[in-house]
């Protein structure tokens, strides 16, 4: 298959990035799963927005103490800059917010000095990614490939013409494409115990070690404070950090309080680990008692039902929860466009790493700072497309992929144990 420009991965930062493409453009969305299996889907609390001019100072302040003052400045202006252009957007494309008459409701997360968040329910990630799909396919240039694993790039000279992957029956295919834009999302996968998809394997960081593609603190990686502990198997259950930021507490075993609840992720983290350590348990307790009844069932419909489901009334009982791996702050290092170091191909949402979020992401930051980045990849595309004048010749046989997926695993576990070990 040829096309014009090739977007890997259908979450927030691949969808947005393809609508943000000409029309005239032919253009291919390649995903994993089903297009709605993507972690951005899953995103509970909402996006972060600049409210005024006035919260500038203190949106950059939180989201650099958050990130421990490792953050990218002029990324995290850029991102903060263009947040109320990408909140006009997603309403044109029909993502609805929390409304109180014609104003927007705002909600605060930990590590922020004030409400700016937007959300919708408990389900702003389905929210917005449903909008975007839905708009995705109704677009004639943009065509959705469900089922299709990437397991290889198509390269000639630091320059990337499109890629190598099979479909669901096993078929091996090549696609090219004069620019490719890989938004494949998190690393969770690798991991025994993360709020994940599964199929969210880091595949694009393995073929970046593979291709000498220049990376970016891929040991940085966010353990969620707050997942609901359970001895079911599979993808953990996020509970929000806006449950948190609306007033529940964190308690230990004899019911005392022992975290400022409000603190960075990271922060709040390791005081569940210290905690759970001291008293010898799987878990610690998150009460909601201080959050109205109401509210719990209006503002957190989903984590409700889903509590009830494991045997927990949230508006009577604490539930158990514990840390969980959630975000991968590092990726395939890009520039202010989301540029790789190959040419003609980009990076943006969660496998990409701009040095917005630093050490340790802030609450809410991830859906905007993928929107914002997704969009700067197709204007800078945009702005200097050029035809691609020689397609690489693409021969392989597919044996050579076989046990591909263990194998990219391994290499991507290796390397961040390795960055690991050279930071210590």
């Amino acid at each position: 298959m040829k096309t014009d420009i090739l977007v890997v991965g259908s979450g927030v930062a691949g969808l947005y990035c393809a609508l943000n493409l000409p029309k005239d453009k032919n253009i291919v969305v390649v995903t994993k799963n089903k297009a709605r299996r993507s972690d951005s889907y899953l995103a509970q609390g909402g996006i972060c927005v600049l409210r005024d001019e006035k919260d500038y100072d203190a949106f950059y302040e939180d989201t650099m103490k958050a990130g421990h003052y490792e953050n990218n400045p002029d990324s995290v202006h850029i991102m903060i800059h263009s947040s109320r252009e990408v909140i006009s957007d997603l309403i044109s494309f029909g993502v609805r917010f929390e409304m109180n008459g014609k104003e927007f409701t705002y909600t605060r997360e930990g590590a922020h000095s004030s409400p700016r968040i937007l959300f919708h329910e408990d389900e702003t990630g389905k929210e917005i990614t449903s909008h975007l799909l839905e708009t995705v396919r109704n677009r004639e240039n943009i065509t959705i490939i469900e089922n299709y694993t990437m397991v290889d790039l198509i390269c000639e000279n630091n320059e990337c013409h499109g890629i190598i992957g099979h479909d669901e029956n096993g078929v091996y295919s090549a696609i090219q494409a004069d620019y490719t834009v890989l938004a494949t999302g998190g690393i969770g996968g690798v991991f025994e115990h993360s709020t994940n998809y599964k199929h969210l394997t880091g595949d694009a960081i393995a073929l970046a070690l593979k291709y000498g593609i220049k990376l970016q603190h891929i040991d940085y990686i966010q353990i969620h404070p707050t997942t609901l502990y359970t001895e079911n198997e599979g993808r953990e259950f996020l509970i929000s950090e806006s449950v948190r930021g609306e007033g529940a507490i964190l308690l230990n075993s004899k019911g005392e309080r022992f975290v400022n609840e409000l603190l960075p992720r990271d922060v709040v983290a390791n005081a569940i680990f210290a905690e759970m350590k001291k008293e010898g348990s799987k878990h610690v307790w998150l009460s909601m008692a201080p959050i109205p009844v109401e509210e719990i069932k209006t503002h957190f419909p989903n984590i409700y039902q889903r509590c009830l489901e494991e045997g927990y009334d949230a508006t009577k009982e604490p539930i158990p929860v514990v840390p969980s791996q959630h975000y991968f702050m590092g990726g395939i290092d890009v520039d202010r466009y989301s540029k790789t170091s190959m040419n003609r191909l980009y990076a943006a949402g969660e496998t990409a790493c701009n040095g917005v979020h630093g050490r340790n992401r802030l609450a809410s930051n991830s859906l905007l700072e993928s929107l914002v980045f997704a969009k700067r990849a197709a204007t800078h595309i945009v702005d200097n497309y050029t035809r691609l004048q020689h397609c690489a010749e693409v021969s392989f046989d597919a044996s050579q992929y076989e046990g591909y997926a263990e194998k990219y695993k391994k290499i991507v576990l290796d390397a961040i144990e390795k960055e690991k070990n050279s930071h210590e």
